[in-house]
């Protein structure tokens, strides 16, 4: 390479390196300035805060209040009929014929079958002649006793001979006296032949028909009438329920309600409430010793023929009022790994706490607590899966009508004031059992 060519690369290559520096040294000053211009943001009080912390879960508390509350028990039992009687014949006789529609109401009185009245008719006929012959000698027999008392006024005749004739007179009165008697039962028996209806009520199936032969209280019967207006309910409880009840009311615990208030709901076998409210009428005083119970029987109206004999129902009873009583949604109760009934509560500084419940029963879709709530204190009816105990949370109240119950109490029975027709009816009040899981 020439002298003069070697030497300018020679100066190039220096130029070139120290440009490298140049620009390295720079960079390493601006990094510095970077990282010295965040040390002095964080060190300036004026710089943007933090972000700030996510805020506690928000539950729906619901706060205990006694209040006073009627407990309710349904029952399962049968209908029955007021009355009831069996039409059975009583003459012998051919059926000629029968004057009632099976199934439809008939009157006390109203006739329901005719039997062949001839010979009763004849038997009469005869008795009553029977009367008018010992009428006739019994005028003989007075007419002569007359007579006879005159004769021995005048010493005329024997006081033996009157004797006899005063006889003969009480003895035709006798005769006469029979023949009336005859003569009336004949009379009755031709009565018989038209066999009428001992009393009100819906009438069923007709055993025979005419040309059929009955006789004088056969075992069969010809029909059966029975009163549907008003019915009886008759429903069982157990001895051990009652001496309970007795208990409770002994205690303190409930209050008898007042006689005004022994009314009876019920719910039929589809579940609906019956329109009308029945009255408690006695309980049994012997207890069935296969069952263990004893019998209940209230009365209903029936005017529209609802309730048949035999129907199975359930009677809502109210056994008493619980004064001061605190109840909470059965939602907001659940059970742990013993079965323990648990409800959650927020309490000082808003802390979650658990609270184990000696719960008694359910009244509809709350249960009624005996031990371990206090009044004022906040239950936790939502959010209970953001509840744990010792967390802090945000507890908004929610009314009864929220949380699921209404300002009286739910109740399992259809009011007693009256239910409307057809509307389905809720559960009924059970006892005490193990609460739905939330």
């Amino acid at each position: 390479m020439p002298a003069p060519l070697a030497a300018e690369f020679v100066v190039r290559s220096r130029q070139d390196g120290l440009m490298f520096q140049l620009v390295f040294i720079s960079r390493i000053a601006a990094g510095l300035l970077v990282v010295a211009s965040a040390i002095l943001t964080g060190c300036n009080p004026k710089a943007p805060p933090q972000a700030a912390a996510p805020a506690p879960p928000q539950v729906g508390v619901l706060t205990v209040q006694p209040r006073s509350v009627p407990i309710r028990t349904a029952l399962p039992g049968r209908t029955a009929p007021t009355l009831i009687a069996e039409v059975r014949p009583q003459v012998t006789g051919i059926i000629q014929s029968r004057s009632f529609i099976e199934g439809s109401e008939v009157k006390a009185g109203t006739t329901l079958y005719r039997l062949d009245p001839a010979t009763y008719r004849a038997a009469y006929a005869s008795a009553k002649a029977a009367v008018a012959k010992a009428e006739a000698s019994l005028q003989t027999a007075r007419l002569r006793a007359e007579r006879y008392k005159e004769l021995l006024a005048i010493k005329f005749i024997s006081q033996q001979a009157y004797d006899e004739a005063d006889a003969t007179l009480r003895q035709s009165e006798a005769d006469v006296a029979a023949a009336k008697a005859a003569a009336e039962t004949a009379r009755i028996n031709l009565a018989y032949t038209t066999v009428t209806a001992p009393i009100s009520g819906r009438i069923g199936v007709s055993a025979v028909t005419a040309g059929a032969l009955v006789t004088a209280n056969q075992q069969a019967a010809l029909a059966t009438i029975q009163q549907l207006d008003p019915i009886y309910v008759d429903v069982t409880q157990s001895s051990t329920e009652l001496l309970r009840l007795r208990r409770a009311l002994a205690s303190g615990k409930l209050k008898k309600p007042t006689a005004d208030s022994a009314r009876v709901a019920l719910l039929l076998e589809d579940g609906t409430a019956y329109l009308h409210e029945g009255t408690l009428q006695f309980s049994d005083v012997t207890v069935d010793p296969a069952t263990g119970a004893v019998t209940l029987r209230a009365l209903f109206p029936n005017p529209q023929g609802v309730l048949l004999p035999g129907m199975y129902v359930r009677a809502v009873i109210e056994e008493g009022v619980r004064e001061a009583a605190i109840v909470v949604p059965q939602q907001a109760v659940t059970r742990d790994t013993k079965g323990d009934a648990v409800a959650m509560v927020v309490g000082k500084d808003d802390k979650v706490e658990s609270r184990k419940l000696q719960v008694a029963r359910t009244l509809g879709n709350e249960w009624l607590v005996d031990a371990g709530l206090q009044p004022g204190e906040r239950v936790i009816v939502e959010g209970l899966q953001r509840a744990r105990p010792g967390t802090v949370v945000q507890a908004v109240e929610r009314s009864e009508a929220k949380a699921g119950a209404g300002p009286g109490g739910a109740q399992s029975s259809p009011p007693l004031s009256g239910a409307a027709k057809g509307e389905k009816a809720p559960a009924p009040d059970s006892k005490a059992g193990k609460a739905p899981q939330s």
